[in-house]
């Protein structure tokens, strides 16, 4: 039996529960978390933004000890460190056949299983974003695990699973930011944060942070923002000022609000690029006139999962972090346990901190 935090029904709040594991099947790997990062998507997968079958077990960002693997599992062994894949390509889908792995047609099949069972009814439980990291441990297919570059914290190294994945990829993959060039990150949680140091790590020259939150400057600044602006309707109009009347050349929305991404493509410059790393829920509409679009001659796009490959990513990540230039920790403002999730989600609303790491 291990602890495990359950999601019962969409809207319901979380619970701490007993459940019970099956050994590792073929192809399955059994492991034992050392931490998991709590990231917006688990609560928009609570509050129905996002679906998944429920009952679930949630936390998707993680990081931990193989126990034990099944029939066919060679890449990794007991006692290796890994770091855990939610959205594991399939190869074969037409996405994958042109090398766009994130956007996998089957990447979320394995949310629909049945993985492991409550322990006080036998019901069944589905494994959230197929890795159930919001427990003691998880038994998860092998396409989800990922050896742990040597060199890097086991409990840090969590966030590397989604928060720096994305954040450095929406620089890196989906913006293509070039040295020199300007940036304005709007929303500066976990992930706002992993993109503040990837911009840096590109080269940018101004790096402008955006958040509604006064409280977060000194955080932002220490992540590489060059200057911050508390999120108001003359938003767009203090980053031109900050760029000679221009705008930015890139900006990173990783709100997921109408209001934020209409904002963030405001506040590029003539050709400027907007990535959307937030996400918002169907009724956030956002609306162009025609003529803008032509005279502006701007680009916005969706960005899923920082546009990455983990495979190929997570190595590059890791000498960033060796080197010094990535600083994981950084991006964590409050470690807490199993049963501290629900707060981390309230802080989450708030708009308080950047990433909440569960610690095992």
């Amino acid at each position: 039996m291990v602890r495990a935090a359950v999601l019962p029904a969409v809207g319901a709040p979380l619970e701490i529960a007993e459940i019970d594991l099956p050994d590792p099947g073929p192809g399955q790997v059994r492991i034992r978390l050392a931490a998991a990062g709590v990231c917006h998507s688990d609560l928009s997968l609570t509050n129905g933004t996002m679906r998944v079958p429920v009952p679930a077990v949630l936390g998707h960002e993680g990081a931990g000890t193989v126990v034990a693997v099944g029939e066919g599992v060679t890449h990794v062994s007991p006692g290796a460190s890994v770091i855990l894949n939610w959205a594991p390509s399939c190869g074969t889908c037409h996405a994958c056949t042109l090398g766009e792995v994130w956007l996998c047609a089957n990447a979320l099949n394995g949310a629909a299983d049945v993985y492991a069972h409550r322990t006080s009814d036998g019901s069944d439980l589905h494994p959230g974003l197929n890795v159930a990291a919001f427990a003691e441990e998880t038994v998860v297919s092998a396409s989800c695990v990922l050896p742990l570059p040597e060199g890097i914290p086991l409990t840090d190294a969590a966030l590397l699973g989604c928060a720096v994945l994305t954040g450095y990829g929406a620089i890196h993959h989906s913006a293509r930011v070039r040295e020199g060039e300007t940036v304005a990150v709007f929303g500066v949680g976990g992930v706002g944060l992993a993109t503040l140091q990837s911009a840096r790590i590109a080269g940018a020259t101004t790096i402008v942070a955006v958040d509604v939150s006064p409280e977060k400057e000194e955080l932002a600044r220490a992540a590489g923002a060059t200057d911050y602006v508390v999120a108001s309707e003359n938003t767009a109009r203090e980053i031109r000022a900050l760029t000679g009347k221009q705008g930015v050349d890139v900006a990173v929305e990783c709100v997921g609000r109408a209001v934020t991404i209409r904002t963030a493509w405001e506040s590029t410059r003539r050709g400027g690029r907007t990535t959307v790393v937030g996400i918002g829920g169907k009724d956030q509409q956002v609306t162009f006139n025609a003529l803008e679009l032509f005279h502006w001659g701007r680009t916005l796009s969706g960005c899923v999962y920082g546009n990455s490959d983990p495979a190929k990513d997570v190595p590059v990540l890791a000498e960033h972090v060796r080197a010094g230039r990535l600083d994981l920790g950084a991006l964590v403002t409050e470690r807490i346990a199993l049963d501290g999730i629900p707060a981390a989600f309230e802080n989450m609303v708030a708009g308080k901190g950047g990433r909440a790491l569960v610690i095992f």
